[in-house]
Protein backbone atom coordinates (compact mmCIF):
# COMPACT_ATOMS: atom_id res chain seq x y z
CA UNK A 1 0.00 0.00 0.00
CA UNK A 2 1.36 3.41 -1.06
CA UNK A 3 2.61 5.59 1.72
CA UNK A 4 2.27 9.03 -0.78
CA UNK A 5 -1.28 9.82 -0.06
CA UNK A 6 -0.57 10.11 3.91
CA UNK A 7 2.76 11.55 3.25
CA UNK A 8 0.78 14.29 0.65
CA UNK A 9 -1.94 15.16 3.77
CA UNK A 10 0.42 15.59 6.26
CA UNK A 11 2.27 18.22 4.16
CA UNK A 12 -1.02 19.77 3.08
CA UNK A 13 -1.18 20.54 6.92
CA UNK A 14 2.04 22.10 6.99
CA UNK A 15 1.40 24.44 3.90
CA UNK A 16 -2.00 25.28 5.23
CA UNK A 17 -0.14 26.60 8.83
CA UNK A 18 2.92 28.29 6.53
CA UNK A 19 -0.28 30.11 5.28
CA UNK A 20 -0.72 28.68 1.63
CA UNK A 21 -4.00 27.37 1.26
CA UNK A 22 -2.99 27.03 -2.41
CA UNK A 23 -0.68 23.95 -1.45
CA UNK A 24 -3.24 22.49 0.95
CA UNK A 25 -5.54 22.54 -1.96
CA UNK A 26 -2.83 21.03 -4.54
CA UNK A 27 -1.32 18.48 -2.09
CA UNK A 28 -4.40 17.21 -0.47
CA UNK A 29 -6.12 16.31 -4.24
CA UNK A 30 -2.44 14.74 -5.06
CA UNK A 31 -3.54 12.24 -1.87
CA UNK A 32 -7.10 12.17 -2.70
CA UNK A 33 -6.12 10.97 -6.01
CA UNK A 34 -2.42 8.97 -6.17
CA UNK A 35 -1.18 7.01 -7.50
CA UNK A 36 -1.05 7.86 -11.03
CA UNK A 37 0.24 5.47 -13.54
CA UNK A 38 3.18 7.63 -14.56
CA UNK A 39 7.20 6.47 -13.94
CA UNK A 40 7.32 9.23 -10.81
CA UNK A 41 4.93 7.59 -9.28
CA UNK A 42 6.27 4.49 -9.71
CA UNK A 43 9.67 5.73 -8.32
CA UNK A 44 7.90 7.43 -5.48
CA UNK A 45 5.93 4.34 -4.21
CA UNK A 46 9.18 2.54 -4.45
CA UNK A 47 10.98 5.28 -2.28
CA UNK A 48 12.85 3.46 0.96
CA UNK A 49 13.48 5.45 4.32
CA UNK A 50 11.26 8.23 5.53
CA UNK A 51 9.53 10.34 2.46
CA UNK A 52 7.90 13.28 4.45
CA UNK A 53 9.12 16.71 5.51
CA UNK A 54 11.59 14.71 8.14
CA UNK A 55 12.92 13.01 5.27
CA UNK A 56 13.19 12.93 1.03
CA UNK A 57 10.03 15.66 1.37
CA UNK A 58 8.72 13.31 -1.76
CA UNK A 59 5.33 16.21 -1.66
CA UNK A 60 7.59 18.90 -1.75
CA UNK A 61 9.62 17.47 -4.78
CA UNK A 62 6.86 16.56 -6.83
CA UNK A 63 4.91 20.27 -5.77
CA UNK A 64 8.05 22.25 -6.54
CA UNK A 65 8.80 20.24 -10.22
CA UNK A 66 4.86 21.09 -10.82
CA UNK A 67 5.36 25.00 -10.25
CA UNK A 68 8.81 24.64 -12.33
CA UNK A 69 7.14 24.17 -15.19
CA UNK A 70 4.73 26.96 -14.67
CA UNK A 71 7.49 29.57 -13.84
CA UNK A 72 9.34 28.36 -16.79
CA UNK A 73 6.61 28.81 -19.62
CA UNK A 74 6.39 24.99 -20.37
CA UNK A 75 2.39 24.43 -19.45
CA UNK A 76 0.37 27.47 -19.94
CA UNK A 77 -2.83 25.28 -18.99
CA UNK A 78 -0.82 23.96 -15.85
CA UNK A 79 -0.51 27.96 -15.28
CA UNK A 80 -3.87 29.05 -16.13
CA UNK A 81 -4.90 27.15 -13.09
CA UNK A 82 -2.42 28.36 -10.56
CA UNK A 83 -2.06 31.46 -8.79
CA UNK A 84 -3.54 34.30 -9.18
CA UNK A 85 -5.94 32.48 -10.46
CA UNK A 86 -8.45 30.46 -7.68
CA UNK A 87 -10.34 27.34 -9.15
CA UNK A 88 -12.09 24.59 -8.40
CA UNK A 89 -10.54 21.13 -6.81
CA UNK A 90 -11.86 19.73 -10.17
CA UNK A 91 -10.34 21.93 -12.54
CA UNK A 92 -6.78 22.03 -10.79
CA UNK A 93 -6.83 18.24 -10.46
CA UNK A 94 -7.75 17.99 -14.16
CA UNK A 95 -4.91 20.07 -15.49
CA UNK A 96 -2.33 18.75 -12.82
CA UNK A 97 -3.26 15.01 -13.47
CA UNK A 98 -2.75 16.02 -17.60
CA UNK A 99 0.73 17.45 -16.30
CA UNK A 100 1.69 14.89 -14.10
CA UNK A 101 1.82 12.46 -17.57
CA UNK A 102 2.65 14.66 -20.18
CA UNK A 103 5.75 16.30 -18.18
CA UNK A 104 6.34 12.40 -16.51
CA UNK A 105 9.80 12.59 -17.76
CA UNK A 106 10.69 15.86 -16.56
CA UNK A 107 9.28 15.62 -13.40
CA UNK A 108 10.89 12.27 -12.96
CA UNK A 109 14.61 14.14 -13.50
CA UNK A 110 13.68 17.01 -10.80
CA UNK A 111 12.80 15.25 -8.00
CA UNK A 112 16.04 12.94 -8.02
CA UNK A 113 16.91 15.96 -5.99
CA UNK A 114 15.57 17.17 -2.72
CA UNK A 115 13.59 20.38 -2.00
CA UNK A 116 16.17 23.46 -2.05
CA UNK A 117 15.18 27.00 -0.68
CA UNK A 118 16.14 29.74 0.25
CA UNK A 119 13.49 31.61 2.54
CA UNK A 120 15.25 34.86 2.18
CA UNK A 121 13.16 35.93 5.91
CA UNK A 122 15.34 34.00 8.21
CA UNK A 123 17.61 36.99 7.55
CA UNK A 124 15.34 38.81 9.96
CA UNK A 125 16.80 36.26 12.64
CA UNK A 126 20.49 36.86 11.03
CA UNK A 127 20.44 40.54 11.56
CA UNK A 128 19.53 41.05 15.16
CA UNK A 129 21.80 38.06 15.91
CA UNK A 130 24.87 39.75 14.08
CA UNK A 131 24.28 42.84 15.73
CA UNK A 132 24.97 40.83 19.18
CA UNK A 133 28.15 39.81 18.32
CA UNK A 134 29.26 42.64 17.11
CA UNK A 135 28.49 44.88 20.32
CA UNK A 136 30.32 41.81 22.07
CA UNK A 137 32.93 41.87 20.57
CA UNK A 138 33.43 45.12 18.41
CA UNK A 139 35.20 43.20 15.78
CA UNK A 140 34.19 42.79 11.92
CA UNK A 141 33.07 39.55 10.63
CA UNK A 142 34.07 36.55 8.98
CA UNK A 143 30.87 34.64 7.95
CA UNK A 144 30.26 30.87 7.74
CA UNK A 145 27.12 29.12 7.04
CA UNK A 146 26.64 25.83 6.86
CA UNK A 147 23.49 23.99 4.88
CA UNK A 148 23.41 27.69 2.72
CA UNK A 149 21.41 26.42 -0.70
CA UNK A 150 21.76 29.38 -3.12
CA UNK A 151 23.87 31.83 -0.75
CA UNK A 152 21.25 34.47 -0.45
CA UNK A 153 21.11 34.52 3.70
CA UNK A 154 25.32 35.02 3.36
CA UNK A 155 24.03 38.78 2.15
CA UNK A 156 22.01 38.81 4.96
CA UNK A 157 24.19 41.99 5.77
CA UNK A 158 22.74 43.91 2.61
CA UNK A 159 18.92 43.55 4.05
CA UNK A 160 17.07 45.66 6.52
CA UNK A 161 14.65 44.79 8.98
CA UNK A 162 12.17 47.06 10.27
CA UNK A 163 9.97 46.76 13.44
CA UNK A 164 7.53 48.84 14.70
CA UNK A 165 10.45 49.34 17.46
CA UNK A 166 13.09 50.39 14.82
CA UNK A 167 15.30 49.46 11.93
CA UNK A 168 18.70 47.40 11.57
CA UNK A 169 21.13 46.45 9.04
CA UNK A 170 22.00 47.82 5.85
CA UNK A 171 21.20 51.53 5.16
CA UNK A 172 20.53 51.03 1.75
CA UNK A 173 18.87 48.06 1.17
CA UNK A 174 18.51 45.44 -1.39
CA UNK A 175 15.46 44.42 0.29
CA UNK A 176 13.65 44.87 3.30
CA UNK A 177 12.76 42.13 5.89
CA UNK A 178 9.07 43.57 7.78
CA UNK A 179 8.20 40.30 10.51
CA UNK A 180 5.49 40.13 13.23
CA UNK A 181 8.14 41.38 15.70
CA UNK A 182 7.75 41.02 19.44
CA UNK A 183 10.38 42.05 21.64
CA UNK A 184 13.16 44.83 22.51
CA UNK A 185 15.01 44.87 19.12
CA UNK A 186 18.85 45.13 20.13
CA UNK A 187 20.94 48.45 20.00
CA UNK A 188 21.54 49.89 16.38
CA UNK A 189 25.63 49.95 16.80
CA UNK A 190 26.10 48.49 13.40
CA UNK A 191 28.05 45.41 12.16
CA UNK A 192 30.57 44.90 9.44
CA UNK A 193 30.67 41.67 7.61
CA UNK A 194 34.71 41.24 6.15
CA UNK A 195 34.36 38.34 4.66
CA UNK A 196 31.20 35.57 3.56
CA UNK A 197 31.32 32.09 2.56
CA UNK A 198 29.39 28.92 2.18
CA UNK A 199 28.91 25.36 1.97
CA UNK A 200 26.09 22.64 0.53
CA UNK A 201 25.91 19.55 -0.31
CA UNK A 202 24.10 20.66 -3.51
CA UNK A 203 24.67 24.15 -3.96
CA UNK A 204 22.32 25.94 -5.94
CA UNK A 205 23.88 28.62 -8.74
CA UNK A 206 20.92 31.43 -8.36
CA UNK A 207 23.08 33.83 -11.03
CA UNK A 208 22.26 30.67 -13.81
CA UNK A 209 18.86 30.24 -15.15
CA UNK A 210 18.61 26.59 -14.09
CA UNK A 211 19.59 27.60 -10.35
CA UNK A 212 17.25 30.24 -9.84
CA UNK A 213 14.34 28.38 -11.08
CA UNK A 214 15.22 25.78 -8.91
CA UNK A 215 15.14 28.54 -5.74
CA UNK A 216 12.00 29.83 -6.66
CA UNK A 217 9.88 27.05 -7.62
CA UNK A 218 10.38 25.39 -4.08
CA UNK A 219 8.31 29.04 -3.21
CA UNK A 220 4.86 28.42 -2.69
CA UNK A 221 3.00 29.81 -5.74
CA UNK A 222 0.53 31.65 -3.68
CA UNK A 223 2.53 33.29 -1.99
CA UNK A 224 4.22 36.02 -4.37
CA UNK A 225 5.72 38.57 -1.72
CA UNK A 226 8.72 35.26 -1.18
CA UNK A 227 8.88 35.28 -4.66
CA UNK A 228 9.34 38.87 -4.89
CA UNK A 229 11.87 38.73 -2.49
CA UNK A 230 13.96 35.60 -3.92
CA UNK A 231 14.28 38.11 -6.80
CA UNK A 232 15.75 41.08 -5.20
CA UNK A 233 18.15 38.94 -3.12
CA UNK A 234 19.62 36.79 -5.96
CA UNK A 235 20.28 40.30 -7.64
CA UNK A 236 22.46 41.02 -4.46
CA UNK A 237 23.92 37.88 -4.46
CA UNK A 238 27.83 38.27 -4.37
CA UNK A 239 28.94 35.17 -2.05
CA UNK A 240 30.34 32.22 -2.62
CA UNK A 241 28.90 28.34 -1.44
CA UNK A 242 31.35 25.45 -1.77
CA UNK A 243 30.20 22.31 -3.00
CA UNK A 244 31.30 19.69 0.13
CA UNK A 245 30.69 17.92 3.27
CA UNK A 246 29.60 20.74 5.63
CA UNK A 247 31.50 19.61 8.83
CA UNK A 248 34.70 18.64 6.85
CA UNK A 249 34.23 22.21 5.30
CA UNK A 250 34.06 23.87 8.63
CA UNK A 251 36.87 21.81 10.10
CA UNK A 252 38.95 23.27 7.38
CA UNK A 253 37.71 27.01 8.30
CA UNK A 254 38.22 26.66 12.09
CA UNK A 255 41.58 25.69 11.69
CA UNK A 256 42.42 28.95 10.16
CA UNK A 257 41.50 31.78 12.05
CA UNK A 258 41.64 35.20 11.22
CA UNK A 259 42.96 37.47 13.93
CA UNK A 260 40.99 40.91 14.30
CA UNK A 261 37.52 39.35 13.09
CA UNK A 262 34.60 37.50 14.79
CA UNK A 263 33.97 33.84 13.41
CA UNK A 264 30.67 34.16 13.02
CA UNK A 265 29.05 30.08 12.19
CA UNK A 266 25.50 29.67 11.61
CA UNK A 267 22.67 27.64 10.15
CA UNK A 268 19.07 28.24 9.93
CA UNK A 269 17.21 25.40 9.58
CA UNK A 270 19.63 22.92 7.96
CA UNK A 271 21.32 21.39 10.97
CA UNK A 272 18.27 19.07 11.93
CA UNK A 273 18.79 17.20 8.58
CA UNK A 274 22.08 16.84 9.27
CA UNK A 275 23.23 13.05 10.28
CA UNK A 276 22.73 12.09 13.82
CA UNK A 277 26.81 11.62 13.61
CA UNK A 278 27.69 15.19 11.48
CA UNK A 279 26.12 17.24 14.19
CA UNK A 280 28.04 15.23 17.04
CA UNK A 281 31.44 16.12 15.40
CA UNK A 282 30.44 19.61 14.26
CA UNK A 283 29.31 20.51 17.95
CA UNK A 284 32.60 18.81 19.25
CA UNK A 285 34.55 21.04 16.25
CA UNK A 286 32.92 24.35 17.38
CA UNK A 287 33.47 23.82 21.07
CA UNK A 288 37.12 22.77 20.85
CA UNK A 289 37.65 25.74 18.73
CA UNK A 290 35.75 28.11 21.00
CA UNK A 291 38.00 26.45 23.98
CA UNK A 292 41.18 27.66 21.54
CA UNK A 293 39.10 31.57 20.79
CA UNK A 294 40.97 34.51 22.32
CA UNK A 295 39.37 38.14 22.72
CA UNK A 296 41.52 38.90 18.92
CA UNK A 297 40.21 36.28 17.36
CA UNK A 298 36.44 35.10 19.58
CA UNK A 299 34.02 32.60 18.08
CA UNK A 300 29.97 32.83 17.26
CA UNK A 301 27.87 30.12 16.67
CA UNK A 302 24.18 31.09 15.59
CA UNK A 303 21.56 28.51 15.55
CA UNK A 304 17.70 29.22 14.05
CA UNK A 305 16.66 25.71 14.43
CA UNK A 306 13.33 23.06 15.19
CA UNK A 307 13.54 21.69 18.20
CA UNK A 308 10.12 19.77 17.53
CA UNK A 309 7.94 22.36 18.94
CA UNK A 310 5.21 23.07 17.48
CA UNK A 311 5.72 27.28 17.38
CA UNK A 312 8.68 27.78 15.28
CA UNK A 313 11.91 26.81 16.06
CA UNK A 314 14.47 28.14 18.47
CA UNK A 315 16.94 31.12 18.21
CA UNK A 316 20.53 30.30 20.69
CA UNK A 317 23.62 31.96 20.00
CA UNK A 318 26.76 30.83 22.27
CA UNK A 319 29.80 33.15 22.09
CA UNK A 320 33.46 32.53 22.89
CA UNK A 321 35.72 33.13 24.88
CA UNK A 322 33.93 32.60 27.51
CA UNK A 323 31.55 30.05 26.35
CA UNK A 324 28.12 32.12 27.00
CA UNK A 325 24.63 30.84 26.11
CA UNK A 326 22.37 33.22 25.10
CA UNK A 327 18.13 31.97 24.52
CA UNK A 328 16.88 34.60 21.53
CA UNK A 329 13.32 33.39 21.64
CA UNK A 330 11.76 31.81 18.67
CA UNK A 331 10.44 32.53 15.09
CA UNK A 332 8.44 30.96 12.19
CA UNK A 333 10.03 28.67 10.25
CA UNK A 334 9.41 31.10 7.31
CA UNK A 335 10.44 34.69 8.88
CA UNK A 336 6.57 35.70 9.20
CA UNK A 337 6.98 36.44 12.72
CA UNK A 338 9.73 36.79 15.65
CA UNK A 339 9.39 36.93 19.24
CA UNK A 340 12.59 37.83 20.24
CA UNK A 341 13.42 37.17 23.96
CA UNK A 342 16.92 37.22 25.03
CA UNK A 343 18.07 35.42 28.15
Amino acid sequence: MSRLPGAFKDQAGHCERLGSPFMGQLLRLLAKHWPIDTTTARKFDAWQGDIGPGGASLPLRLAGGLHALVLSGQDDALAAVYPPHQVSDHALWAEVKRALITHDDFLNQWTDNAPQTNEVRRSATLIPAAQLVAQHFDLPLQVSELGASGGLNLMFDRFALETDGGTLGSKSPALTLSPDWRGVMPKNTGFTVASRRGVDLNPLDAGTKKGALRLLAYLWPDQPERLARTRAAIKALDATVDRDDAISWLEQRLAQPHPGQTHLIYHTIAWQYFPEAAKQRGTSLIEAAGNNATDQAPLAWFAFESDGRDDGAAMTLRLWPGDVTLHLGRADFHGRWVNWQQT
